[in-house]
């Protein structure tokens, strides 16, 4: 069996068909959604791009991989996905984007070049690369946010676009009065990106993948990662007016949330994205393109689904579709992610497998608490492997989709660290205690603050839309101590004996006995008579100094 573990950037858990959206369609979510199983309360371990993904590509939470923020390198000789999957005979590729920053530093010390296989493996997180392209092309007065090559911007050149980087100049900007009209600024975002739609990103990364799909030898992984929706907010013709501010849900938000704020949240509402998301106008722009950016995810979902269903490849592969993080898109009067309310750590997950076993299961909806570390336990089980839990923080989904009932945990964890934030400064803290973390047991929300602050606590039961922090007034100690209590269970976890498991550990008890090491003998009745057996007889050959 093949895997296709599909990651659409920043795409909200509620801005699908399937999971109730009032107004988007998608006809081919769902459809994934009716072919197999949908986790319902799926949740990251980091609400930012680059420390969400390191997580799902090593099983493992922020604090144990330690690569807690965007362009923060994963240490060389962390065990990724790839390094797995290879143990089991399955090859794991890229097409499109990790946010990966490689440990060079590391490799130096260690002599890995990046040119070699187990070089390029390093610094491209356990991946061979079939393409791999970040996505944020962005070019200023000192040049690109991303100084790698473009393949994307390659293949703009190709089509006979013109100009250094077509990648802003048109994927990702419209026209107005004949001048460049940027998807950056958000008054643009209605606007048509000025792009043949077959040319734009999405569309171009299935077809990448398609290539792949046709020209791969099993079994293999390809971890397809889409760009979008992720910002520039701005989508080409015809999916730039398919929706207007009459679809453009009302903001997720009440004033009591601005009451007296907890200091880190109030310093959030306080940002640019923040102030940008409270007006409404910049709401009524932004998502009817965010939804049309979706629409067009959802088309090319439906391309790669067919070519597989053509091909006779739907047969053999299974198929994962998720995203990073949400967004909150003015809800809770913030902006982007980066803090623990559903629109930003909460995010959708569905998961086909073809395979007799999943018949049970088709069509339903699992309400388990998952985090997105249960991925990579997931497609070890589902690739016949042994999860190696001493690595592997997540648990395996496998026994859900088959339609067992597992032990289950009681809790889910997000971590955040925003020491690299203006919110950091602001707060006048060290970077050290600028981390931020949430525990959720279903109903109950705790977020604990470094540097000394109080927590803040909602229950999802009586206030599903997180309104009220209920660590502000008093009647609330009991469940704070219990989720207190949850979070050191989890900081008390063993996660960096990472070289040896339990199964060896228990293996190896006594083998040094046998190999003859033999301290704290009183007079040799305390072991068996076989342990010493080459410590006793007559000794022929006296040492005379």
């Amino acid at each position: 069996m093949n895997i296709l573990f599909v990651m659409y950037d920043q795409l909200r858990f509620d801005y699908l068909g399937c999971t109730g959206h009032p107004h988007l369609r998608t006809p081919n979510f769902d459809r994934v959604a009716a072919m197999g199983v949908r986790f319902s309360d799926t949740f990251v371990q980091s609400p930012i791009c680059g420390a969400s993904r390191m997580c799902f590509y090593t099983g493992r939470y922020a604090s144990s991989h330690g690569a807690q923020w965007n362009g923060v390198p994963l240490r060389v000789g962390e065990i990724t996905l790839g390094d797995h999957l290879r143990d089991l005979g399955m090859d794991c590729w890229l097409i499109g984007k990790t946010h990966m920053k490689a440990d060079a530093k590391g490799m130096e010390r260690l002599g890995l070049a990046p040119d070699s296989v187990i070089g390029a493996r390093q610094a491209e997180c356990g991946f061979d690369v079939r393409i791999r392209d970040d996505g944020l092309w962005a070019y200023g007065p000192d040049g690109y946010y991303d100084e790698k090559r473009s393949p994307y911007n390659e293949y703009l050149k190709s089509k006979g676009y013109p100009g250094e980087n077509p990648w802003a100049d048109f994927a990702n900007a419209g026209v107005e009065n004949g001048e460049i009209a940027t998807g950056w600024i958000f008054a643009n975002d209605d606007k048509p990106a000025n792009i043949r739609e077959e040319d734009s990103e999405t569309p171009w990364l299935t077809g990448r993948a398609i290539d792949f799909i046709d020209s791969a030898d099993g079994p293999w992984l390809a971890h397809l990662s889409y760009i979008k929706p992720h910002w520039p907010y701005i989508v080409p013709a015809p999916y730039h007016d398919m929706y207007d501010a009459g679809h453009v849900p009302p903001a997720l938000r009440s004033g009591i949330e601005r009451e007296d704020p907890h200091p880190v949240y109030g310093a959030y509402m306080q940002g640019r994205v923040a102030r940008a998301f409270a007006r409404d106008e910049v709401r009524n722009k932004v998502i009817p393109a965010y939804m049309g950016l979706i629409r067009q995810c959802d088309d090319q979902l439906g391309r790669l689904l067919d070519h597989l269903e053509s091909t006779g490849r739907l047969a053999d592969t299974m198929i994962v579709l998720t995203s990073d993080h949400g967004d909150y898109l003015g809800d809770h009067w913030l902006g982007e992610k980066d803090f623990f309310h559903n629109p930003s750590v909460r995010i959708p997950l569905i998961v086909f497998d073809p395979r007799r076993q999943a018949d049970a299961t088709r069509g339903t909806v699992c309400g388990a608490l998952v985090e997105s570390i249960d991925l990579a336990a997931t497609f070890v089980e589902a690739a016949g492997g042994t999860v190696p839990d001493h690595i592997i923080e997540g648990r395996s989904l496998m026994p859900w989709i088959r339609g067992e009932t597992p032990p289950w945990r009681d809790f889910v964890i997000s971590e955040y660290d925003y020491s690299a934030t203006p919110q950091c400064v602001q707060l006048g803290l060290k970077p050290r205690d600028a981390r931020l973390f949430m525990v959720f047991d279903g109903r109950f929300k705790l977020i604990h603050a470094e540097g000394g602050f109080r927590p803040l606590l909602f229950d999802l039961a009586n206030d599903p839309d997180e309104f009220r922090d209920l660590a502000k007034g008093d009647g609330h100690e009991a469940e704070i101590d219990r989720l207190y209590e949850y979070l050191a269970r989890w900081g008390r976890r063993m996660s960096q004996r990472v070289t040896r498991s339990d199964a060896q550990i228990e293996a190896g008890r006594g083998q040094s006995l046998r190999r003859g090491i033999l301290p704290f003998l009183a007079d040799g009745s305390e072991v068996d008579e076989e342990l010493l057996e080459r410590y006793r007889g007559p000794q022929t050959n006296l040492y005379s100094p």
